[in-house]
This record gives C-alpha cells, structure tokens and sequence, in this order.
C-alpha cells in the first residue's frame, strides 16, 4: 500500500451535461459517433487525445493498452462530433480478451461513420498490409468508412506514400484516405471534414462543453493503470487491472483508496518494488494527472492484491466496467 497527497493544478475534465436544447440549433447541424478501429499500437488513442486536445486516453508502447471503448467529443459550431476509440483488434484468449473484442465491435456497430487507423510501420515498407485492406474492405462495404494512414511524420520523404495511396485507391468503397500525424496533430481537420459529410443532421448528443462520457472513477483507475505500464514496462504486460474501493469527495481534499489487481505473487513484488519504490512512484505522478483533472487536492492510497485467474472472472471483469457480451 502507498499513500499519496499533494497540490493541485489544473482541470480538464468537465462531466458531460444534459442534451443542449434544440431551439438553440444551427439549422445544419450534425452529429454522431466515428469508430476508431485497427491494429494495436497504430495510434488510436493519440489520435483521439488529439482531436479532443486532451489526454483522456491513455497511451504506452504496449499493446492492448486501450481495454474498454472511450468516447472523446469534439464540439464545433455546426457538428458535435463523438470518436470511440477502441480495443485494438486482436484474438480473444480469455474473458477479459473476449470482452474487448465486444466492445470494438459494439463500437464499429454503432458508429455512423468508422476510421480504420493504419501507421507507415516500424521498417517504413509502405504496403497495406492483408489484414488491413481485408478490414477496410469489410468495413467500407458496411458503413462510411475512411483509412487514416498514422505516423507519415516518420517519413522524411512523403513521395514514398505513394504506392500505398494507389493500393487503397483500389478500394473503391472508402469514402476518404486521409494521412496524418496523431502525435503533431497533423490532418484532425480533415478527418474532421470527412466525418462531417456522412453524420446526420442531428441535436448535439451531449453538451458542448463535455469531452467525455466516462466518469471521473473510470479516469482515476486508467492513471494509475498507465503509470504501472510505463514504470514497469514488459515485466507486466497486461495481467493488471485497478478498481475504485473508496472515492470521497465530501471533503477538501479527496480521498482514494484503489486495489490494483495481479495474477501472481511475482507480479506483486514487481509493482511494489524495493522497499515500494515503484509503487510510490507510480502513485506520485498518477496523483498529479488525478489532481489536475479534479482541480483538487488528493490523497491516494494503492492497495496491490494477488488475484490468481482475474482475466476469466466474470464478477469481477463486470465489476471492473468490462461489458459482457451478449449471447447469440
């Protein structure tokens, strides 16, 4: 267990407010949901952080970071747009992987609009890879479907996207090919555009001030979350999830108590560290992104518990936020 407390900075995150009156509409306004979807780390959640021009999805090396689907909302003066990023796509071998595959297809079935990410790839061999273009052949044959083509930044010479442009200029059915550099913020305006044109006229879906759905619990385990995924790097992959046991905002300063939850024993003393080292350090700067959502001091304190098979529990999957998905 550790303790941490501190000062506060500033705050981001507004919760999302009742629907905007539809009086007050623009007389073109649209709006609606666009799936992110594609491979693990092509960049999806730093392409979401960018359009809405805040960190709310968390982000690391490895992959599967991203383990539930998060709204991010971009509200402009004629369209409300709500992005989903999601799961990156990957075969199920357990629960928890079966319950992240439904919420990625949960995500792509609801969405009005869907952006299949690809990245230029660690070699830079610009080809599209047979995964990929199965993926936006299928997608493109259901809904408004665009490639957005991550990372070009990486590239010193543009020209060399070429090739890989006329490969998905054979798939007639995309709607856009848009590339961008998530990490610059390069090319949001465009797939803003884009989106524009396949979203219905509708009322906002959520109020113009909002970036998010999810509540501010959510955020405070998926901080702590991202902080043991960066501090302790390959040596805990994924067998790690956090839950909320006390949130008190009733007072100053706000008290959070979490569990993080691992398979083993070893795992255990990987997070804690020597003399808890590790586990202060992982509270410190986890603290300091809570702090600046809430604008308010906080202690926290992180209980570390072996939970032997957590990623095949029903209960607790369900208890963690994790939605089951529906029999056929």
């Amino acid at each position: 267990m550790v303790e941490i407390s501190g000062a506060c900075t500033a705050a981001w995150y507004e919760p999302p407010q009742k629907m905007a009156k539809e009086s007050a509409l623009p007389p073109a306004f649209v709006a609606g949901h666009i799936a992110l979807i594609g491979r693990p780390n092509v960049g999806k959640s730093t392409l979401l952080n960018a359009i809405v021009g805040e960190p709310i999805a968390i982000t690391s090396p490895q992959p599967q970071t991203t383990r539930d689907r998060i709204r991010g909302i971009c509200t402009t003066k004629d369209a409300q747009y709500v992005f989903v990023d999601t799961p990156g796509i990957h075969s199920a071998r357990n629960q928890l992987g079966k319950r992240m595959v439904h919420a990625q297809e949960a995500a792509t079935r609801d969405a009005e609009v869907v952006g299949v990410v690809i990245d230029v790839g660690r070699d830079r061999i610009l080809s599209l890879r047979v995964e990929d273009e199965a993926l936006l052949r299928a997608q493109a044959a259901e809904k408004p479907t665009m490639c957005i083509i991550n990372k070009v930044d990486q590239l010193a010479d543009k020209s060399a996207l070429l090739p890989l442009l006329a490969k998905l200029g054979e798939i007639e059915t995309l709607v856009a090919v848009v590339p961008i550099s998530a990490r610059n913020h390069d090319g949001v305006d465009r797939i803003l555009a884009e989106a524009r044109k396949h979203l219905p006229e509708s009322p906002p879906l959520f109020d113009a001030d909002s970036l998010t759905d999810k509540p501010v619990r959510f955020f405070v385990t998926e901080f702590v979350r991202e902080q043991i995924l960066k501090q302790t790097r390959q040596e805990i992959p994924h067998g790690v999830a956090v839950a909320v046991e006390r949130f008190d905002e009733s007072k100053p300063i706000v008290h959070v108590d979490l569990v993080v939850h691992v398979p083993r024993d070893s795992h255990k003393k990987i997070v804690i560290g020597k003399g808890g080292e590790m586990l202060k350090r992982i509270g410190t700067d986890a603290r300091a992104r809570i702090e600046a959502m809430l604008q308010r001091q906080v202690f926290l304190r992180i209980f570390v518990r072996v939970t032997p098979g957590w990623q095949e529990s029903d209960a607790l999957l369900s208890e963690l936020g994790f939605e089951k998905p529906e029999l056929p």
